[in-house]
Order: C-alpha cells, then sequence, then structure tokens
C-alpha cells in the first residue's frame, strides 16, 4: 500500500480490507418498490429481497412507515463487510456508531457505523458454517 496514508492509488485495496482483514458481503440497496420474494424482518420494519440469487451480493431493502432503522440507512444504499469480531472492530477504531449490535438473525450480530455520510453495514458470524 502506498506509504502517504491519505492518499489511496487506483490499483489499491481499501484499507478495511487490505490492513484490516475485513470480507466484502453485500451491497444494501434502499427501494421503495415491492420485490418479488421479500422476506420479513419483523423487529426491524422492513423487508430485503435478493441477496439469496445475486451473484454480486445485492439485497434490496424495502421499509415500512415507523421502521426503527436510521433514516440514513433507509435512505443511502450501504456496503456490508463481513469482520471475524465485531466488538473489537468497534472498540479499536473510532467509527460513528449509528446501530448498536444487535442479532438480525440467528447467528449474526451486526452494527451500522456512518463514514463520511455513508453508512456501513459490520456483520459477524457467530456459530454458523460460512
Amino acid at each position: 500500500m502506498n506509504n502517504d496514508k491519505t492518499i489511496r492509488l487506483d490499483h489499491e485495496l481499501a484499507q478495511c480490507i487490505e490492513k484490516w482483514g475485513w470480507k466484502y458481503h453485500h451491497l444494501g440497496i434502499p427501494t421503495h418498490v415491492h420485490r418479488e420474494n421479500e422476506r420479513y424482518l419483523p423487529p426491524f420494519h422492513f423487508f430485503v429481497s435478493g441477496f439469496e440469487t445475486s451473484p454480486f451480493g445485492i439485497e434490496w431493502m424495502r421499509f415500512e412507515e415507523g421502521s426503527s432503522i436510521p433514516e440514513l440507512v433507509q435512505t443511502v444504499p450501504h456496503i456490508a463487510f463481513e469482520v471475524a469480531d465485531l466488538d473489537y472492530e468497534l472498540a479499536n477504531h473510532a467509527f460513528n456508531v449509528i446501530t448498536k449490535p444487535n442479532p438480525p438473525s440467528d447467528g449474526v450480530r451486526a452494527a451500522m457505523i456512518e463514514h463520511n455520510g455513508a453508512p456501513i453495514e459490520l456483520i459477524e458470524f457467530t456459530g454458523q458454517e460460512k
């Protein structure tokens, strides 16, 4: 990686991948359109679809009125990364945490952070085959 910590060259990987070991998981895109095969997440009052069949990890998210998910996540696409230890990542970086760690499904812990106006999801898999 480039020695200048403020400039990343075109061919270089993002710091979170190269230095921190994070892995791309999905891209979440908010929508108002009902999509085929939506799955409802009752605790969060929104629907997800597409992830299971997308070769690129695209996940569509349609929110109900009154969803507890931050407005930033409801209106701006987010990128999600798999991390080995969610608590470690949150404790060892000066992140702006907008959603504290929570279990969106069995064997999964997730938190949302914000960086330069962009939502970023960190996901830890616990006790599941990857």
